[in-house]
């Protein structure tokens, strides 16, 4: 007798295997943990929390509503066109890896090269705002909890911040069965905080914090001097930091059952529900939060300001607890998927130690030395906080601007490269040439926003560093490729096989066996 899972797996190792690579890790993921690590990485409302300021200083109520809004669409555009490759090529690797294999001859390892790096940069400066923003929601607390009698230091807040990056790094070493499992968890708890805010804010916001719809829709309150419409524009960091890392899923490719469907479906179905529920929260928001946004967009935490004037203390303490624990599992859930990226590039060499780096742990099967290199990383670039709010705050801004430019190469790769392009079960048939060039156009745009400061006439406290965070990790890794002697270019040949080419013969057809030029070496020795 047939057995449907056993069925699964084989094909899901023949898929791999066609891409060059053998499986080395346990498929623990099912569709629905999958799925659970998109949604569990966007983090609706604790998400929300951490970046709601940029709404609220930049419109208010017409931003919180009308810029989700039209920001969400284009992010749905550009989740299509990242699961449409992911379908085709489920890899850990993913997006460097379908660079090199779209891209044309002369550019694909110089390109593949670059989006491997930015994606690294992407993940550790995710891992760094959302455990930055777990220990500021922790402080926040400490803060209601003592009526404002106590305020953190600078020196109290990194040490949280590092301690919870190293308790991310104990649960991200155990093994991939219990790191599925908690997926389930982490939906449920996030779509319940969706709810607690969506209905009883409104229920218990007594009258004076309850705002008409005129307040709450149209009222635009601009805080930094830029113009409406650029300010407009500029509250889009908030939709557009909570709805991303969906790129996450693609890393867990090599662990997710079925994962040629189950992959794009997450990314897809992640950001659709997000997006509405976080419609939701938002009019929830607007309508119950009052109208001194001077002293909502001052507080240190603007949602926790907004939920202590309608709930109380005890109320807010309570369900502000729940969003922390929410952000907790936030941060573990992206430093999982920024470890799997990280084995990838380093098992293709990309990495500086990438020999030490790419070992999987015989005990539970996974990259631990991956995770504390990732946890290492981000809790140094968690030092700019000593620099300054805009210093820390370039790490959000990071997150985004170079995660963009990872996905922003691949697909355009598609259709400009010279390739022969075989999409998988999720095919947007016609419509995948204008999805990709609304996606493309809309983060080339949105990465040059986000590298402007966030009021005209900036001192040197209020530059906008991401350009200085970003600009110079992505330069030093060129001048590495084009080193003399020492260089990637030298040595750096974009994907290696990890399995001899006779075993990778079974699946699909020929053309796609040898759609990726590569170098075999002989199989890595795996401890």
């Amino acid at each position: 007798m047939n057995d449907p899972l056993r069925d699964i797996a084989q094909n899901d190792e023949k898929l791999l295997a066609t891409l060059g690579y053998k499986q080395e890790l346990k498929r623990e993921f099912s569709p629905l943990e999958v799925f659970g690590v998109a949604f569990s990485i966007i983090g609706l409302i604790p998400s929300m929390s951490s970046v709601l300021v940029f709404a609220v200083a930049n419109g208010g109520g017409p931003t919180m509503v009308w810029g989700w809004s039209v920001a969400s669409l284009f992010i749905v555009f550009v989740g299509m066109a990242v699961a449409e490759l992911g379908s085709a090529a489920p890899t850990s690797g993913g997006l460097y890896f379908w660079t090199y294999s779209l891209a044309s001859p002369r550019w694909k390892t110089l390109l593949c090269w670059i989006v491997g790096y930015s994606n690294t940069v992407g993940s550790v400066a995710g891992v760094a705002s959302i455990d930055w923003g777990c220990a500021v929601q922790i402080m926040a607390a400490a803060t209601i909890g003592s009526n404002g009698a106590f305020e953190p230091s600078a020196v109290q807040l990194y040490a949280l911040y590092a301690a919870i990056v190293l308790s991310h790094g104990v649960v991200c070493s155990l093994g991939t069965a219990l790191l599925a499992r908690l997926q389930t968890v982490y939906i449920i708890l996030n779509v319940l905080l969706s709810l607690a805010v969506i209905i009883a804010l409104p229920a218990a916001t007594p009258s004076e914090f309850r705002n008409p719809a005129k307040v709450a829709l149209w009222d635009f309150q601009n805080f930094h001097g830029w113009s409406n419409g650029y300010a407009f524009i500029l509250s889009f960091l908030a939709p557009l930091w909570t709805i991303c890392s969906f790129d996450g899923t693609v890393h867990l490719s090599e662990e997710a059952s079925n994962a040629a469907t189950a992959v794009p479906w997450a990314i897809v179905g992640s950001i659709v529900v997000s997006a509405v529920l976080g419609l939701a929260v938002n009019l929830s928001l607007a309508f119950c939060m009052g109208n001194d946004l001077t002293a909502i967009a001052n507080s240190p935490q603007p949602m926790a300001h907004i939920l202590a004037n309608s709930l109380g203390q005890k109320g807010t303490l309570t369900l502000w607890s729940m969003i922390v624990l929410a952000q907790y599992m936030m941060g573990s859930s992206v430093l999982l998927a920024s470890s799997r990226q990280t084995f990838a590039f380093s098992r293709d060499g990309g990495l500086p130690f990438s020999g030490w780096l790419y070992r999987i742990n015989r005990s539970t099967n996974t990259p631990v030395h991956t995770v504390w290199f990732v946890a290492f990383l981000s809790t140094l670039l968690g030092l700019l906080s000593f620099a300054g709010d805009q210093a820390i705050g370039a790490v959000f801004t990071t997150s985004i601007t170079s995660l963009y430019i990872a996905y922003t190469i691949p697909i355009s790769c598609r259709f400009l490269g010279n390739n022969d392009f075989i999409p998988g079960p999720y095919n947007l048939g016609v419509f995948g040439f204008p999805v990709a060039v609304i996606a493309v156009l809309f983060m080339i745009f949105m990465s040059i926003v986000f590298l402007f400061p966030s009021t005209p006439h900036p001192g040197v406290a209020d530059m906008n560093y991401t350009i200085v965070v970003l600009g110079g990790v992505l330069a030093v890794s060129i001048l590495w490729y084009y080193l003399p002697k020492y260089g990637g270019v030298h040595w750096f040949t974009g994907p290696v096989r990890t399995i001899d080419s006779h075993s990778s013969r079974d699946s699909r057809n020929s053309d796609e066996d040898n759609k990726k030029e590569v170098v075999t070496v002989e199989t890595k020795q795996v401890v």
